[in-house]
């Protein structure tokens, strides 16, 4: 018996299902079971070893077909570089209009809108090629959602888990700390903006931070870090003592 019961064949043979329920147009893979296989997979090297190549092509294809606005990670590279460009642009604007004027406060907010959407994916990129993560394209849910970055789920389950913890962190780390590098950098070109502006960047940095600990943390970029730490704590127990999750 491995992985908390089931046996290497069982997961065959779960996975079987899964991927032919996908192949046939569902992509619900909470709703058929896969998240609950990559759980115990996750607590069993060999398991890892085994079934990562497929786990991996499941995610794949549930993910292309659900996902529908996605781009290659060469031009969400660029697109984004593009963005903190122009956030860079906004702040050499306001630090170089008119003390307190309307065009100073509003390209002081831009720059710290583009470097927040901007630093955000590829902060996760960087950090995941540092710890052998890949990624496979960038993505957008709805309109209203920033965009993604797609990690190729194969690598990701061979990373030891307190690197997938690290790479999940990091980005929302750099998000967090954007509006109060425009605070500091502010201060030291000696921008001087209206009062409302710096009430803005200082909402939206503790608004941050507050979010991240009401809803990240059961959902999004803290929920996986605390996920992925649970998995590192129970790998490092005996493997009888390992918790069993269904």
């Amino acid at each position: 018996m491995e992985a908390g019961g089931t046996r290497p064949d069982e997961l065959d043979v779960e996975l079987d299902r899964v991927e032919a329920a996908v192949d046939d147009g569902d992509t619900d893979l909470g709703a058929l079971g896969f998240w609950r296989l990559v759980r115990r997979v996750k607590r069993d090297p060999d398991l890892i070893e085994r079934h990562a190549d497929r786990i991996g092509r499941i995610d794949r294809k549930a993910f292309q077909a659900g996902v529908r606005i996605r781009i290659p990670t060469w031009a969400g590279d660029l697109l984004l570089t593009t963005v903190l460009a122009v956030g860079a642009i906004s702040f050499a604007v306001a630090a170089s209009s008119a003390e307190g004027s309307l065009v100073t406060g509003i390209a002081l907010v831009v720059a710290m809108g583009a470097w927040d959407v901007g630093v955000h994916s590829p902060t996760h990129r960087l950090v995941g090629r540092l710890v052998g993560i890949r990624f496979t394209e960038y993505f957008v849910r709805s309109i209203a959602a920033p965009p993604g970055v797609k990690t190729d789920y194969t690598s990701y389950l061979r990373a030891s888990p307190s690197a997938r913890a690290w790479m999940h962190a990091s980005g929302a780390l750099a998000s967090k700390v954007v509006p109060f590098l425009v605070i500091v950098l502010a201060s030291v070109f000696d921008v001087d903006a209206p009062a409302w502006t710096i009430a803005i960047v200082w909402v939206v940095g503790v608004g941050q931070i507050f979010t991240d600990a009401i809803f990240s943390t059961r959902r999004s970029d803290w929920k996986k870090v605390r996920r992925e730490l649970a998995v590192a704590r129970d790998l490092r127990r005996p493997a009888g003592a390992r918790a069993t999750l269904s």
